[in-house]
């Protein structure tokens, strides 16, 4: 193997460039572009579509997104009209692979940084309308410090992720053999327990997509939710909640606080508004264009009487100066002078 391995003798091809890590893609990419790539639909994830209704959509919000794996929620939350994304990475080859998508499909409003998610948000000042956390929490070592941080710059967060769950844990070997122990732990003030997880043969497959370390900590659903709150999340919605999913039990929540409820409720009522006031005024341009036609039949029938009443006028006038209706107007002015009837 040379450098020369390093080159294509291909011309442009949107595959070929995917092909760049042939073996390593999770996602499926939507079924338009005719890709192919992984398995999973995560440019067409109900998830998403889901956490848009509850925030009151994506139309103009400034997004952070915490582990955007190969850019596929990136994009659903840019076609939902989103008005910036930043998208934070820490896999170099999932970063990589985000850049292709974001060349791909022309994501201008997405801006990916390579970077740990807790690195970033200790070293972050900026604040965003809405946090996306979608299959990281699991992966970290400290899951508590995520939400924690999260809850600093966004009021909005929206979160999937596995759980544990003991009695499921214990049933199924494949996952009691991932879980060696269990460790009380404190953080910010909130008591909880961490359950070690180990990666173990997946950290030898290069489209690895967990942790940084060699383990991550889950945490039970109950306490993830206590979590939450306990860093100021008024409001938990939660759905997609599969205890029997095949990696482990999980489930999807969007974490509100009280003032971004009274803003998600708003935007949902304008949206409501702007339904209404659409169908209202869907028969506005028929309805015009039938007032037009009757104007311009009126404006018809007006010039016609008024070039019917010129035409009178001629002809009129046109009489008053011929020699018969002289004559005519003398013998009635003779009868006349003399008393005699005119017979007119």
């Amino acid at each position: 193997m040379t450098i020369l391995d390093q080159y294509t003798a291909c011309g442009p091809n949107v595959q070929n460039t995917i092909d760049l890590f042939k073996g390593e893609w999770s996602s499926q990419f939507p079924d338009r572009l005719e890709i192919q790539a992984g398995a999973a639909k995560l440019f067409e994830d109900l998830r998403i579509h889901w956490a848009a209704e509850q925030i009151g959509g994506f139309q103009g919000k400034t997004v952070l997104e915490l582990g955007p794996l190969e850019a596929g929620h990136t994009y659903m939350m840019e076609q939902l009209g989103a008005a910036s994304i930043t998208s934070i990475e820490a896999n170099s080859r999932s970063f990589l692979k985000c850049l292709l998508v974001k060349e791909t499909l022309k994501l201008n409003r997405s801006h990916f940084i390579y970077s740990d998610c807790i690195e970033f948000l200790k070293s972050n000042s900026s604040r965003f309308d809405v946090c996306i956390a979608s299959g990281i929490l699991y992966h970290m070592v400290n899951p508590v410090e995520l939400i924690a941080l999260a809850a600093q710059v966004s009021q909005q967060l929206f979160v999937w992720t596995h759980y544990y769950d003991p009695e499921i844990i214990a049933s199924e070997p494949r996952f009691a053999v991932k879980f060696p122990s269990s460790e009380k732990r404190e953080y910010g003030g909130f008591q909880h327990t961490l359950h070690r997880y180990e990666y173990q043969a997946a950290l030898g497959w290069s489209g690895f997509c967990g942790g940084s370390a060699q383990y991550s900590q889950w945490m039970s659903r109950d306490e993830i939710i206590a979590c939450c709150r306990h860093f100021g999340f008024d409001e938990i919605r939660i759905s997609f909640d599969q205890p029997d999913h095949p990696n482990g039990p999980c489930f999807a929540f969007v974490a509100l606080k009280q003032d971004s409820l009274l803003l998600s409720q708003n935007s949902a009522q304008a949206g409501a508004n702007s339904d209404h006031l659409s169908n209202q005024n869907s028969g506005l341009p028929s309805q015009v264009d039938r007032l037009q036609k009757r104007v311009t039949n009126l404006q018809k029938k007006t010039q016609n009487l008024e070039q019917a009443l010129k035409d009178a006028h001629n002809q009129i006038a046109a009489m008053e100066t011929s020699k018969f209706w002289q004559i005519r107007r003398g013998w009635f002015h003779i009868k006349k002078t003399l008393g005699l009837p005119s017979n007119e």
